[in-house]
């Protein structure tokens, strides 16, 4: 892939478009080649001042040893609504391709700021 203005080369990345929303899911290395993710989420807004749009970002950070720990909680927190607080909700009518509708109504891409803003847990 390519490698970015800290240095740290990325080395896979996935995207989901979610309405005004778009997650990033990208794995990069360290120096010292490990690995961590980050997941960003972008947030598209109207900009009243120059009447256009900028995107808020706001990034976690996931290192190897909280993997597991994140991906139960994850799962837990996701099966805890489909099953606890929401089971007459058919899930899988949400798993059409919303990009085809996304793209159509998007004929030029605006010029954007960005903000970014880290999402730390203690």
């Amino acid at each position: 892939m390519e490698e970015n203005k800290n240095g740290r080369d990325e080395i896979y990345s996935e995207k989901v478009k979610a309405g005004k929303r778009t997650y990033f899911f990208d794995v990069k290395s360290t120096r010292s080649n490990d690995y961590y993710l980050t997941i960003t989420e972008s947030k598209k807004r109207y900009n009243k001042d120059d009447e256009g749009f900028t995107y808020e970002k706001h990034k976690i950070f996931l290192y190897k040893e909280d993997f597991n720990k994140f991906m139960d909680a994850l799962n837990n927190t996701v099966n805890h609504v489909k099953n606890e607080l929401m089971p007459g909700v058919d899930f899988t009518q949400f798993d059409h391709v919303r990009e085809e509708r996304e793209e159509v109504a998007v004929e030029a891409k605006p010029t954007t700021a960005t903000v970014d803003t880290e999402l730390k847990w203690d």
